[in-house]
């Protein structure tokens, strides 16, 4: 099964809920400055800001001037100087050095699936053939390549989270789709929903995996994810 590209972008869907409470339990911590640089670490720098501000906090650290004039324009203060001491694990929902998760995660990393198609043991999949199907199985292909953040070596080292299952990633991820064994032809279906991290199910904590896998922080990962995915905001 070798990938194709599709125009379809992965989604980053950012929690308002979930930041609300993350920013409350962060600043109550203690903290003052919020780290907001890389557009919030690819959540959106307004959005951020402002659920800073109503938990307290007292400033923010952007990247430039020119962010911090459009923060104060929101009426929230903005530096672009110094150092930040909210704490951007429990701010942004992160697993902690040990993979545990202190607040829930705000991003959460989506695609879906384009096809589906049965692979018969010894099959290859995608290019390059670095995965051969063990035993008859099913393959689903997915929106969601390197270009958008699923870094390369997730190829055969990664699970996403389909119909609330951890499915694995096979063979090597392209620059805008990925391929999942799903297992039988009733593991997925055209369209479903598919979550590479975040979220409530079993991939929440997924970030913990790709930060072992990829040697990268959790913050490179989502701030990558997030600037190059499909933003959207949900409840």
């Amino acid at each position: 099964m070798r990938a194709s590209t599709s125009s379809s972008l992965p989604q980053a869907v950012i929690s308002r809920s979930a930041l609300a409470a993350a920013a409350s339990e962060a600043v109550s911590r203690g903290g003052r400055i919020a780290d907001l640089r890389r557009d919030a670490w690819g959540h959106g720098l307004v959005g951020v800001a402002h659920a800073v501000a109503a938990a307290g906090g007292e400033a923010m650290l952007v990247d430039s001037a020119a962010e911090a004039e459009a923060l104060a324009v929101e009426g929230i203060d903005a530096v672009t100087t110094g150092s930040a001491d909210v704490d951007p694990a429990l701010l942004y929902g992160l697993p902690d050095a040990d993979g545990a998760m202190r607040t829930r995660p705000v991003m959460r990393l989506v695609g879906r699936v384009l096809s589906m198609k049965p692979l018969k043991a010894g099959d290859a999949v995608s290019y390059g053939y670095t995965h051969r199907a063990e035993c008859d199985t099913t393959a689903a292909l997915i929106t969601g390549g390197y270009a958008q953040g699923i870094v390369r070596a997730l190829g055969n080292a990664a699970h996403v989270e389909i119909r609330g299952t951890m499915r694995p990633i096979i063979g090597r991820v392209a620059m805008d789709v990925c391929v999942v064994d799903v297992g039988s032809p009733t593991g997925a279906a055209t369209d479903d929903e598919v979550t590479y991290f975040g979220g409530t199910g079993p991939a929440a904590p997924n970030l913990a995996r790709w930060r072992s896998v990829t040697g990268m922080s959790a913050g490179e990962l989502i701030a990558v994810a997030g600037a190059h995915a499909a933003r959207r905001w949900e409840a």
